[in-house]
């Protein structure tokens, strides 16, 4: 009797665990940071600075792209004299290099050795000089006056890290990410208010070349901790606008969340990105990042414990049948079938399973330093 019990008990505690992880993380935690903000605002000192600026496009067999995007480096409206352009290739070997050599010299060709994203970025910041160094996807665009607005808020001197806004542009296909991302743009913009963002994004951002670290766990999700840790700020600019194109499906944003995800349970398990936090940024990145990420886990344990305990009064039983009716409205997106919310409700099934997929890869291969582009996103 004695042991039924404690099964009891345990099995209750893991299912309002459980349901209040997912509970807070999408819902509770963006609500209360945007309530907080409007009692905690940390301004930006922001100026219509032009200081100097490397900007780096990593690259990797583009050739279908980097024609399009040296053409759009070339319109930003930015001084020539403060502003050098580079295609840092990571071995590439399809046009890469003929198609950045034919415009003249006024991008340089940075030609490394195959070795990965983060060490052909590493090594393009060795080799260029300026205050600070930007950098973008080779299948990003960036708006005419996107690097001005990037960098203004360097005036402030507390400010290391900056990101911009993505854009997702598409018309055909199924993917939901867009309403994820607005959702997500929403949440970064409380973060910065507060102090600092806990994530970025490689399509836009910038770093004072004096707070540049090679550091082996991404920049995405790294630097922005990393800056906060050291006494930095990481903030967002929501006026520096880029432009890419989504996976075209939710089944190949599955694959690219699973290719992508083994880089962020890296940083979680090795980076030591909670130690020394500040309190509030602390509960942030506990709230946003580790929480988010364990929301597959949190619905298989939801489910199970609401299988196991359905005979022990209405709240288990009411879960258990929320549970199976978003299965079954996921089933319908599956299907394309016209009803309302099936396809976010597929959306959302396929990406917080992605994040168990991607757990066990992480611990089968750990994460790779070679990149795999999302070829719909070309």
């Amino acid at each position: 009797m004695r042991a039924r019990y404690r099964d009891g008990v345990i099995l209750k505690t893991l299912f309002w665990a459980s349901l209040g992880g997912l509970a807070w993380t999408h819902v509770g935690y963006p609500v209360a940071a945007a309530g907080l903000r409007q009692l905690r605002w940390r301004d930006v000192a922001k100026d219509d600075i032009t200081p100097s600026v490397t900007l780096i496009v990593p690259a990797h067999d583009e050739e279908d792209v980097i024609g399009a995007r040296v053409e759009n480096l070339l319109e930003l409206d930015y001084p020539e004299d403060k502003l050098q352009l580079v295609v840092a290739s990571d071995g590439s070997t399809d046009r890469t290099h003929e198609i950045v050599e034919s415009f003249d010299g006024r991008v340089r060709l940075l030609e490394c050795e195959r070795g990965g994203k983060l060490p052909t970025m590493n090594q393009a910041v060795r080799e260029t000089d300026s205050e600070i160094v930007a950098f973008g996807d080779a299948n990003a665009t960036w708006a005419p006056d996107a690097l001005r607005k990037l960098v203004r808020s360097f005036a402030d001197p507390d400010v290391a890290y900056v990101c911009g806004k993505v854009q997702f542009q598409r018309q055909d296909g199924t993917n939901k990410e867009g309403l994820y991302w607005r959702y997500e743009l929403w949440l970064r913009e409380s973060e910065s208010a507060l102090g600092s963002i806990t994530g970025g994004n490689g399509a836009i951002y910038a770093v004072r070349r004096d707070d540049y670290v090679e550091w082996p766990f991404g920049h995405d999700l790294g630097f922005p901790a990393l800056m906060v840790q050291r006494g930095r700020r990481a903030v967002y600019e929501p006026e520096a606008l880029a432009f890419e194109k989504p996976s075209k499906d939710n089944e190949d944003e599955f694959r690219r969340k699973v290719r992508m995800l083994p880089w962020s349970w890296r940083h979680l398990f090795e980076a030591g990105s909670l130690r020394g936090q500040p309190p509030l940024y602390l509960a942030e990145l506990l709230s946003h990042r580790v929480l988010r990420y364990a929301s597959g886990f949190l619905h298989l344990t939801l489910l199970a414990t609401s299988i196991a305990l359905v005979g022990e009064g209405w709240p288990y039983q009411a879960a258990l049948a929320a549970q199976a009716a978003w299965l079954a409205l996921a089933a319908a997106g599956r299907l394309r079938l016209p009803v309302p919310c099936a396809g976010i409700a597929y959306y959302y099934l396929l990406m917080t399973s992605a994040t168990v997929a991607a757990l066990g890869r992480y611990l089968r291969e750990g994460a790779p330093l070679m990149w795999e582009k999302a070829e719909g996103t070309r």
